[in-house]
């Protein structure tokens, strides 16, 4: 027989305003716990001296997290001149520096470069792994080792304000970029040395600070009020896939992990209104009376699944 999960079955996203000095994994944890749901996922890792949006997956919504680390994040956050340090926060060892200060018509020369795609190379205190380990497990051991850069994309980044040892931005971008390694690298470009003093996750995809609830005000609600005041549906992570309504039949065709084909003339005119049209495969999502059923790929009639939800 099948173990029982401890806990409720909940299905959904909390879109969590993480506090200071917390792991994304231990932020998640006391949501887990403060809803008492039996299963739980974190969309994109957030540095412990970060504050701001950790979506937490609730549930059958964690089949949905690839769509959420997918979007577009948006950070703000403050450089502080003249130092370089190992982590690139201020949480590591001073290892250069310098007295040279940038003006703010020079932060601003330098801006352009760092937009649309560019290579960056991240932090060696991250989670990317080297030879299947933790590149900050190697720095921390003290491990000669060398990360490779990648192709990252920035949408837009912008100077808020300055002051003499300091600078305040704000930045728009693509899946993988590091805050801190922008930092570093603008700072360099700058003459000078720089680390992140500073950061917070303004906005990850549909999921902003605006809408975000705090994790004291969460766990002071009890875990009812939880669920029915903060908790957001599944497909909040799909705002930008087409929604497909189903029949009782092709939802239990798709429940059972069966392609669907569309071969009438209503069916495909089913599919038009919906934005699904060409012969290209096209994601969509597959609901049933208001509730998500799969993610399906459109592929001309036919109709697969590719994530069945239990709901």
């Amino acid at each position: 027989m099948a173990r029982k999960r401890k806990g409720d079955k909940i299905d959904g996203w909390i879109n969590l305003d993480k506090p200071i000095g917390l792991t994304s994994t231990q932020a998640m944890a006391k949501v887990r716990r403060a809803l008492n749901a039996q299963k739980a996922g974190h969309a994109g890792t957030l540095d412990p001296l970060a504050t701001g949006i950790l979506p937490i997956a609730l549930g059958e919504a964690t089949k949905t997290i690839p769509y959420i680390q997918d979007s577009l994040k948006t950070y703000s956050f403050t450089i502080t001149w003249g130092q370089q340090r190992d982590t690139d926060d201020a949480e590591g060892d001073v290892i250069e520096t310098s007295d040279a200060r940038p003006t703010e018509e020079a932060i601003n020369a330098a801006l352009p470069a760092f937009t649309g795609d560019i290579k960056q190379t991240p932090p060696r205190f991250s989670a990317i792994k080297i030879d299947g380990q933790r590149a900050y497990d190697l720095a921390r051991g003290g491990e000669d080792f060398e990360i490779k850069s990648r192709q990252v994309y920035i949408e837009r980044l912008e100077l808020l304000k300055t002051r003499t040892d300091e600078a305040d931005l704000i930045m728009v971008c693509g899946k993988g970029t590091y805050v801190r390694s922008l930092a570093r690298d603008l700072a360099l470009k700058l003459g000078t040395f720089g680390y992140i003093s500073a950061l917070r996750r303004e906005a990850v995809g549909p999921m902003n600070s605006q809408s975000a609830i705090l994790l004291d005000k969460l766990q002071e609600m009890g875990n009812i009020a939880a669920v029915n005041e903060a908790l957001l549906p599944l497909q909040t992570a799909l705002d930008d896939i087409p929604a497909l309504a189903l029949r009782a039949d092709e939802m239990a065709l798709l429940k059972n992990g069966q392609a669907l084909s569309f071969i009438s003339r209503p069916d495909f005119e089913r599919l038009a209104q919906t934005g699904i049209e060409g012969k290209d495969p096209q994601e969509a999502l597959a609901i049933f009376q208001d509730t998500p059923v799969a993610i399906v790929e459109v592929e001309g009639p036919k109709i697969y699944p590719v994530r069945v939800f239990n709901m």
